[in-house]
């Protein structure tokens, strides 16, 4: 009986052992792997990161972590100093490595033919007949002068210029067709658009809200104003004046 206690024992005590022999040998072989590959430190995503989101607010949305150089993806982020003043071009999710690829300056997700919108402003459109935006030729990033006429119930009518410098950030539709030219007379003829324009106009609130009521309420016309025109001087015109002259 005792016997039989002792050899239990024994193989217990063995089995122990050995046990304890195989995990110190596995964890040294990971070891001595570790030990003859080096390691780098990467960028990994640990929240999901929206596509637009700005290099700067990417502080709580990755970690660094040390991997193996064969696991490291190339073109990887190596700090997120390589990417300031960029923006994610693709929606990052967790587990991700950060890549150089994937941002870029924000003006390369603006669709082509606009122009971004100032801070604090938001967007309007109108919908207008080529005579009344200047013959097609207004394109992002002119400043237009927005005029609103309105007929009264009595049967005249009101029109004043409402709003100075507002930026055109889309145009959208037919544009006016190339000039021609006279060879005999060496004039020049230019076309124009014969189609109504969808021109997008960043305004604030404010800005927008008489916008909105010439279309609703009246009609509108827009003027080209580049840098250095004059608009000082502008008056309600109507019946009363318009033939005296509004600067009087």
């Amino acid at each position: 009986m005792k016997r039989r206690l002792l050899a239990a024992l024994t193989a217990l005590v063995l089995a122990v052992v050995g046990a304890l022999v195989l995990v110190a040998y596995a964890h040294g072989a990971d070891r001595r792997a570790m030990a003859g590959m080096s390691t780098v430190s990467v960028l990994v995503v640990v929240k999901p990161v929206a596509e637009g989101t700005p290099a700067s607010g990417l502080a709580d949305l990755v970690r660094t972590e040390l991997l193996p150089a064969v696991a490291a993806a190339p073109g990887r982020v190596r700090s997120l100093q390589d990417i300031t003043g960029q923006v994610a071009t693709a929606d990052l999710k967790p587990g991700e490595q950060l890549l150089a690829s994937r941002f870029a300056p924000p003006s390369s997700l603006r669709t082509p033919g606009t122009v971004a919108v100032p801070k604090g402003d938001q967007e309007v459109s109108v919908l207008l007949e080529p005579q009344r935006a200047v013959g097609g030729r207004l394109v992002a990033g002119d400043t237009v002068g927005v005029y609103l006429s309105q007929k009264s119930p009595d049967g005249g009518g009101q029109t004043h210029a409402v709003l100075h410098r507002v930026l055109v950030t889309q145009v959208q539709g037919a544009p006016a067709a190339a000039s021609s030219s006279n060879a005999k007379t060496g004039t020049q003829t230019a076309a124009t658009a014969t189609q109504s324009l969808m021109i997008t106009l960043a305004v604030t609130s404010k800005e927008a809200e008489p916008i909105v009521f010439g279309m609703e309420q009246g009609t509108l016309w827009l003027s080209l104003e580049p840098d250095g025109s004059d608009t000082s001087g502008t008056a309600v015109i109507d019946p009363g004046n318009v033939y005296k002259g509004a600067y009087q």
